[in-house]
């Protein structure tokens, strides 16, 4: 092979190097510092980028996603003098890669550090009820001041909880015991109210049963006073009937009255402009007598009397002569 062509091979082979070295690729929710001749130049974001090969130097890519520190517990004195072990849940996020890169060196250390001093200062300043009690309190406070002071670093703290807050031995036995007692407490409370439910309750259900038993004894009153009612009509209205056809078939002197004002009264109301009224009626029995007998009923027993014979009529004095 000639010398050109080794030259050319060679000169091939460092553009291939070159070019490797100058492509860069970001990832999604990533990204990357570039520095020229150990300055920075720019940042690089999601995507295909070319830079400067054996001038420019990348950093490692930069997670811009949120990150969730969990930091070790740590010992923190109350106002009333009581030591606890608190620990905490960190979450932030990454917003400048620049000032992440050159803001802080160990950027997490120095959140947990700054973490454990803001919390002995927020909860030195609490009783130990207070805390135990005022956690989203104790939570806010902690996100306001680590999110002000890691905000020159290009992090924003985005939440901050106390995972555990475990206050010495001899503290927690007397938390459960008043936690017992509060229990106990609680239960006779709901257990006397049980009971006074209860007791109403009853006493209400026997009040209906009460209402509901007066009730049906008005009824059954009622009842039996429409039934009585209705079988003394209809043993008035019986006995109406029967005397009624009594009368028809046996009329009694005031029935035989009230059809012989009946009689005349239809008499009167025909076409005939004279009414022949027998001369033996000179009232109404005598009326009475002659319908009853038009009518051929047979005569009351009190008024049959025996008709004197024919032949036994009485004599008829004879004129005396005038003497002389």
């Amino acid at each position: 092979m000639p010398g050109w062509g080794i030259a050319l091979l060679v000169l091939g082979i460092i553009v291939v190097v070159a070019l490797c070295f100058s492509i860069r690729i970001v990832r999604q929710s990533n990204a990357v510092v570039v520095e020229r001749l150990g300055k920075y130049l720019r940042t690089l974001e999601t995507g295909f980028h070319f830079i400067l090969p054996f001038f420019d130097r990348t950093s490692k890519p930069i997670s811009l996603k949120e990150i969730v520190a969990d930091f070790k517990p740590q010992p923190v004195i109350t106002k009333d003098n009581v030591t606890m072990q608190i620990d905490t849940v960190v979450y932030f996020q990454i917003t400048d890669a620049k000032l992440f890169m050159y803001g802080v060196d160990h950027p997490i250390r120095a959140i947990e550090n700054l973490t454990a001093t803001t919390l002995r200062n927020i909860v030195g300043e609490m009783e130990l009820d207070e805390t135990l009690t005022s956690r989203e309190t104790v939570n806010t406070k902690m996100r306001l001041v680590l999110d002000e002071a890691t905000d020159p670093w290009g992090i924003k703290i985005t939440r901050v909880e106390l995972k555990n807050i475990l206050p010495p031995r001899d503290i927690q036995e007397a938390m459960e015991k008043q936690m017992r007692a509060e229990r106990e407490r609680r239960e006779q409370i709901l257990r006397a109210e049980g009971e006074k439910k209860s007791a109403i309750l009853v006493a209400e259900g026997e009040k209906q049963a009460k209402i509901l038993r007066a009730e049906a004894d008005k009824q059954a009153k009622i009842l039996a006073a429409e039934a009585e009612q209705a079988a003394l009509i209809a043993t008035a209205k019986g006995e109406s009937e029967a005397i009624e056809l009594i009368n028809k078939a046996n009329p009694s002197p005031s029935y035989l009255t009230l059809q012989g004002f009946e009689a005349l009264k239809q008499v009167a109301d025909g076409q005939s402009t004279k009414i022949i009224v027998p001369s033996e009626i000179q009232n109404v029995t005598g009326l009475l007598a002659s319908l009853k007998e038009a009518m051929h009923f047979p005569p009351e027993p009190h008024e049959r009397r025996p008709l004197p014979p024919e032949d036994k009529k009485p004599p008829v004095p004879k004129p005396e002569k005038p003497k002389k």
